[in-house]
């Protein structure tokens, strides 16, 4: 991404009170001026926004691009400093550094016993292994004042051990994170030997979890990996299980999570994107209460978790098909979070756009569907990097394709192709929906429809099973609307029958 789009992003993203953090004391000069106008720039490209700043009569462009995205990052980062404690942690460790470098000694070193203290209770051990090893380097600089050899091995000792504690969480995360891979590119285990091929990361796995049960870190990661096998292996109940344990040990240690809670609403994500996929609807009112008691001291974050809340409410109604539900539900949020859209970060209006337009394409209000999506679709080369992106696109395509715009259909269909053909593995359902588009409308006579649906209806139930293709079907059932189409239904009533069936 370059640098001008980048910045674009970032000072959408920014709250009232980030906003406000830059304005403060700043006088007018070319990177103020190009603040102003990225801010209210709304939906304007890059290219946009530099026209409209030589407009104005601003300096070099490419130069107040990188000053005032520096610029921001520190404005940012000094906030963060008073929010959370591993920013103030690391921002210590630099304090110190400029008071050893201006000689004074005995307050650098008094700071990196602070800060040595601070980390242990917030267990940070990274940030406790770079203050000791700092600490060492200064006390060799002094010649080891006052300091005995048995203190000197005793340090090493505390060294030593910490170490040890970032080699057992890198080592669990490691595990977690090639579970995931697997699953995600393998597909859920469905038989013993599948089983069987995962038994290296789980007795690893149970080793170092034995050895650390005091560590916060570890038994979260344990939670994660042991919640996330059990999916795979179809064990729903245990899993579940798993998750109320993993909100269980958020809720007791509110130290590592409470200044910024950023991590405990990442997993209550998970935990209920999880329960999306595993279909587990009745269990999500637990934690989306959860999500709603948060309390947190940054607006952004704030109205992330508002968004989150909507979004979870609203997703066993989409994906059974409930749209006149759908609806009061976005009634019901329209004046907080759907007002305040442009607040939150792309990822979330885009995802936010995504649902509201489905809505609309259950009640078949296409217009409707393609206005709410555009917002997002004309940002442009900003959203190819976004987890929905290409559920957007389809969408899209969809939409026209029922708007009869032939030619932007064939557009889209040709960009679409050359997409796929330059990813490793890409999936079958964009196949599916670009070879089937158009058939169900030439299929008029039930006789014909009957024959399409029996071409169909196997593959659909293949892909339905399959669990990466899943990852996109997640977000919107292409298969339904696919049935739909060629049965001459209602996507709401494939919808709702699948939910009970």
């Amino acid at each position: 991404m370059l640098q001008a789009d980048a910045l674009i992003l970032l000072i959408h993203s920014l709250s009232a009170s980030e906003k406000k953090k830059f304005r403060t004391g700043r006088k007018k000069a070319d990177y103020t001026l190009l603040y102003d106008i990225i801010e209210a720039s709304g939906t304007a490209s890059s290219d946009e926004i530099k026209a409209e700043f030589k407009k104005k009569k601003g300096g070099s462009f490419s130069a107040t691009v990188t000053y005032l995205y520096k610029t921001l990052l520190d404005s940012l980062l000094a906030l963060r400093e008073n929010q959370d404690s591993h920013y103030a942690l690391f921002n210590q460790i630099l304090k110190s550094r400029i008071l050893f470098e201006k000689s004074l000694f005995e307050e650098a070193i008094s700071l990196l016993e602070q800060i040595k203290k601070k980390a242990r209770h917030h267990e940070n051990p990274i940030a406790l292994l770079f203050a000791s090893r700092l600490e060492l380097e200064y006390l060799l600089f002094l010649n080891l004042p006052d300091l005995s050899e048995r203190d000197l091995l005793n340090k090493h000792f505390q060294i030593n051990e910490t170490l040890k504690d970032i080699r057992k969480i890198n080592e669990h995360s490691s595990l977690y994170e090639l579970l995931r891979h697997r699953i995600i590119y393998k597909g859920n285990i469905r038989s013993q030997k599948q089983k069987d091929m995962l038994n290296d990361l789980v007795i690893s796995e149970m080793s170092i979890n034995s050895s650390h049960k005091d560590s916060f870190e570890i038994r979260k990661n344990h939670l994660l990996f042991q919640s996330n096998y059990l999916i795979g292996t179809g064990d729903y109940k245990s899993a579940l299980h798993s998750f109320r344990e993993l909100n269980r040990l958020f809720e007791s240690h509110p130290l590592f999570w409470s200044s910024q809670p950023f991590y405990y609403v990442s997993v209550l994500e998970g935990i209920l994107d999880n329960l999306r996929s595993m279909k587990s609807y009745d269990e999500m009112p637990y934690f989306i209460a959860q999500l709603r008691n948060i309390r947190v001291n940054t607006e952004g974050l704030q109205n992330q978790i508002n968004a989150l809340t909507f979004l979870y409410e609203l997703f066993p109604l989409l994906d059974r098909g409930d749209f006149e539900a759908s609806k009061a539900l976005t009634e019901k949020y329209k004046d907080t979070v759907l007002a305040r859209k442009e607040n939150l970060s792309l990822v979330m209006r885009a995802e936010i756009s995504l649902y509201l337009s489905l809505i609309h394409i259950g009640f078949r209000n296409f217009k409707l569907a393609q206005k709410t999506l555009l917002s997002e679709i004309v940002r442009g080369n900003n959203i190819y990097i976004l987890p929905s992106y290409r559920t957007i696109r389809l969408v899209n395509l969809i939409i026209h394709y029922e708007l009869d715009n032939s030619d932007i259909v064939h557009s889209e269909s040709r960009s679409i192709k050359r997409e796929i053909s330059k990813v490793e593995k890409a999936y079958r359902v964009e196949h599916l929906r670009l070879s089937s588009l158009g058939k169900e409308k030439k299929t008029r006579l039930p006789r014909e429809r009957e024959k399409l649906w029996k071409k169909y209806q196997p593959v659909l139930e293949e892909l339905r099973g399959d669990i990466f293709e899943n990852q996109l079907l997640k977000s919107f059932d292409f298969t339904a609307w696919v049935e739909a189409s060629i049965k001459r239904v209602a996507l709401g009533e494939v919808l709702r029958g699948r939910a009970t069936g």
